[in-house]
């Protein structure tokens, strides 16, 4: 039996990241007519800013937005904090259950809470880091987060979502689709830099290495894998800025909302049951 043993983190301090500071609403977006029901998925893999830009996509066009990655990182923190058996899928999956992981969609960006604490802090840390990519290949485990993906989309209509299989799995029927990709050895490089800005020392060619094994599992797993949908835009970010990435995912959003004749009705009905479009959404 695998067990994920507990870290001694009685005088470790959680590493706060500052997130950059958004973009004003763009004038390309300003204004643009938004339909009742927009989803906008954003997947690729690891280290390609997926989470940056998503928020700073959605801060620009007034939507809610959804880390799903978060979740499996709590998920992953939750099994080591609790030194939970991996392979023990029905323990695993009843326990993340009981710790009642949601979002507080009030907060920006949306703080993901664990028994109504923020378990936030611990989302980055290095054992959690090397334990997400088996914990995300669990199917009940996998099923239960498109579920409760799914109930945040029913909740908050409108919606940036990224990840690895949001437009593959999650929202099929999205209304628009990304696919942000680059190299390993810009990855790499990107997470280097992130490293080196908490004054951690990095081995350059382990963490391309790291990211180049964590593609292969990802993209061959049997459940939900990494893959780009079809209909989905393809966006190469090696030789692009963080503004010029937001600026690509706005101005194709803008043109496929200025190509609608008319909005888009919400496709299903709001169960209030769930609760409000601006309240505290689960995850």
């Amino acid at each position: 039996m695998t067990t994920v043993k507990k870290n001694d983190r009685a005088r470790r301090r959680p590493v706060v990241v500052p997130m950059r500071p958004l973009s004003p609403q763009s004038p390309q977006s300003e204004g643009l007519p938004l339909p009742d029901r927009l989803i906008i998925t954003i997947d690729g893999p690891a280290g390609t800013g997926k989470s940056t830009v998503a928020r700073a996509l959605a801060h620009r066009l007034g939507l809610d937005f959804l880390d799903t990655g978060a979740m499996y990182r709590a998920a992953a923190a939750i099994a080591i904090d609790a030194a939970l058996d991996i392979h023990d899928h029905d323990q695993l999956v009843n326990e993340i259950e009981r710790r009642d992981l949601h979002f507080d969609f009030d907060a920006d960006p949306p703080t993901l809470l664990c028994c109504g604490e923020s378990i936030m802090h611990r989302l980055r840390d290095d054992d959690v880091t090397r334990l997400v990519s088996p914990i995300a290949a669990i199917d009940r485990l996998r099923q239960e987060m498109v579920r409760k993906q799914r109930q945040i989309g029913v909740q908050h209509p409108r919606l940036v979502t990224e990840g690895r299989d949001q437009g593959s799995v999650v929202f099929p029927d999205a209304d628009v689709k990304f696919f942000l990709y680059a190299s390993p050895r810009v990855r790499a490089q990107r997470r280097a830099k992130d490293e080196h800005a908490k004054g951690l020392p990095v081995d350059l060619d382990a963490l391309e290495q790291a990211i180049s094994d964590r593609d292969h599992r990802d993209s061959t797993r049997t459940v939900a894998p990494l893959t780009c949908p079809a209909d989905a835009e393809r966006i190469d970010t090696s030789n692009m800025s963080f503004d010029q990435v937001v600026d690509a995912l706005e101005a194709h959003v803008t043109r496929v909302l200025g190509s609608r004749k008319a909005p888009r009705p919400a496709h299903r009905a709001r169960n209030p049951a769930l609760g409000s479009a601006g309240g505290t959404g689960s995850a």
